[in-house]
């Protein structure tokens, strides 16, 4: 443990030439902000820079958490999808309500994203699951996400059946397929510093609009 300790503290963070944030130009809304860090990270090479964890409450009042990919971003949310016969289906079902984490590392900037989610109607629903690739759909379609699995073989028996079904039925959608949106509260932008002076800036939603601070790293 020693060991793995002192390789821990050894590890480089906040390597090579990131980039500045300035505050002076900050836009109204943070959706605007966080659109111009995404493609920046994009623009960068970021390694699937589209990546989030998504934390939501479990029945036991306990987080959990998951990395899944953000589908869009306006002013309405950030937008998600989830099977609603899978925990986090459930458990969005149970509470409607999550935080969502980006971290593009190679420029050291960090996303916090709180709020309520709203689940889109079927159609919407429908639209976003056949906008995935025929190998996402048919793992999709088997509706088992979490459940226990005998052996691998099992696996690729029923996906291979699935592929099979949406092969002969390219509509074919999953029954239980949603499309969240979360609806943001507040939202923080983090932007590390190699000497730690982390620049962090919060936006609080009020009844009057979006309001903007500094925090203190």
């Amino acid at each position: 443990m020693s060991d793995l300790r002192e390789i821990l503290r050894g590890l480089d963070v906040f390597d090579g030439d990131l980039p500045p944030f300035d505050i002076a130009e900050l836009p109204a809304d943070p959706h605007e902000l966080f659109i111009e860090w995404l493609l920046a990270a994009v623009a960068a090479g970021v390694r699937e820079p589209h990546a989030m964890t998504v934390s939501t409450l479990g029945a036991d009042g306990d987080p959990t958490a998951r990395v899944l990919i953000v589908k869009n971003v306006s002013a309405a949310g950030w937008e998600f999808a989830s099977d609603t016969g899978s925990r986090k289906g459930r458990e969005l079902a149970a509470h409607p309500a999550a935080a969502l984490t980006f971290y593009w590392s190679p420029l050291a900037r960090q996303v916090r994203i709180r709020g309520r989610v709203e689940t889109a109607g079927p159609e919407a629903s429908a639209a976003d699951f056949l906008a995935r690739s025929p190998g996402a759909r048919a793992e999709a379609l088997l509706g088992r996400q979490s459940a226990p699995l005998t052996d691998l073989a099992t696996r690729d028996a029923a996906v291979r059946e699935a592929a099979g079904r949406i092969e002969r039925d390219p509509d074919l959608v999953a029954p239980g397929w949603a499309l969240h949106t979360l609806r943001a509260d507040s939202v923080e932008f983090w932007q590390g510093d190699r000497d730690r002076r982390h620049t962090r800036v919060s936006y609080v939603r009020t009844e009057g609009g979006w309001e903007r601070g500094l925090l203190w790293p």
